[in-house]
């Protein structure tokens, strides 16, 4: 199995995970979503980075979800435990205090499941205009109404990290996050949405009717709900699509197998220029995705603040997300039908890839703040 751009270290690192996870693949297979994440769990994947004993926590975590994918497991699995480490656990570890951080080590465990409720259906990337509230009372505790949908693990989650308006107006402190019990009272979940990308990872909708959070659930001062949002969404960009390394290796290995076995027109496939270098191709976007991806890893080790990687994550997202795509289109020109075939095993997930340029901030819109960064007057 090649290790285009890793270097030994590193690459010893993806395959010894990958070795540990294909020890467990017996129990993952056919497994709910609750199941598969309490069984990575035991294998320590959840640690938040600073938790862990690395020298370089970061990179030695995009090494493990490399090699989980490597191994095999759903890529929505591997998305999913990519954005509950990067997405929520590494912002809260930065902002709780350390009683508050000790309620949540289930999520370390496995015991107990996050999900990062902000997007609403009137959508996610302006969150200025979001609608839930939350009502603070003489006794300190908050009552919040809304709804948030198109949220991951949203059907099986425990504690949600919930965005919700404490103030009117579009100003920077008029949302408040909060770390809501699921379970609680007034909390109506949807059954899992019906959805091609990632399907092993349930996604739906909640609802807070006049929902009790009691004061101490709230992270951080009122107000705060923008600043912590812009840590997240920068820890995402960075990190997130490093889900994607490990499935593209999988890919690029057995479409190069295809290639060299494959006997067309009288000569192997993989004889054709054409086919040589659409392969090239793929490799030079896992090559350029793992330079990127583990870059941004290096330089969150090395003490560099998310918050003022923010272009530079979202120039991360941008390319390793059109990189997967475009990958993925290789794959599936080279299997042709047998792409579209299951018991082929050259399928080819179109919809996952194409979906990585919605994740954490649509493409789009990600561009419009580089763009702005570099100092145009554009406008949302």
């Amino acid at each position: 199995m090649s290790t285009l751009g890793l270097d030994g270290p590193r690459a010893e690192r993806v395959r010894a995970t990958q070795r540990r996870v294909e020890g467990i693949t017996d129990a993952l297979t056919g497994a709910d979503f609750r199941t598969q994440w309490k069984t990575l769990a035991d294998l320590g994947l959840l640690a938040t980075p600073m938790d862990t004993t690395a020298t370089d926590p970061m990179v030695s975590t995009v090494a493990d979800i490399e090699g989980l994918g490597r191994a095999g497991v759903a890529p929505g699995i591997c998305y999913a435990v990519t954005s509950q480490i990067f997405g929520i656990q590494l912002p809260l570890r930065a902002v709780l205090d350390d009683v508050a951080w000790k309620r949540l080590g289930g999520a370390l465990t496995g015991d107990v499941v996050l999900c990062h409720a902000l997007t609403e259906d009137g959508g996610g990337s302006d969150p200025l205009s979001m609608t839930t509230r939350a009502v603070r009372g003489a006794d300190g505790n908050y009552r919040i109404t809304g709804r948030k949908a198109f949220i991951t693990a949203a059907p099986v989650a425990d504690r949600a990290l919930v965005f919700a308006r404490t103030d009117e107006g579009r100003h920077p402190f008029a949302l408040t996050p909060f770390l809501v019990d699921l379970h609680a009272e007034g909390i109506t979940r949807s059954t899992p949405f019906a959805k091609l990308p990632l399907p092993d990872v349930p996604m739906g909708a909640i609802d807070f009717d006049d929902v009790l959070v009691p004061g101490d659930q709230r992270v951080g001062e009122e107000g705060s709900g923008l600043a912590l949002l812009s840590t997240t969404t920068a820890w995402e960009r960075a990190l997130l699509l490093a889900y994607a390394l490990g499935p593209m290796q999988r890919v690029l290995d057995r479409t190069v197998e295809w290639a060299r076995g494959r006997v067309h027109f009288g000569r192997p496939m993989g004889a054709s220029h054409l086919v040589a270098a659409r392969i090239s191709d793929m490799a030079l976007a896992l090559f350029r995705s793992r330079q990127l991806l583990y870059g941004m890893a290096r330089r969150l080790d090395a003490g560099e603040r998310p918050r003022r990687l923010a272009t530079d994550a979202a120039l991360t997202k941008i390319s390793v997300s059109q990189d997967y795509a475009e990958f993925t289109t290789h794959a599936t020109a080279l299997g042709g039908v047998r792409s579209f075939v299951e018991e082929t095993g050259l399928t080819a997930d179109l919809f996952g890839p194409l979906a990585s340029a919605t994740y954490a901030g649509p493409n789009d819109l990600l561009r419009i703040g580089v763009a702005r960064d570099l100092g145009l007057p554009v406008l949302n």
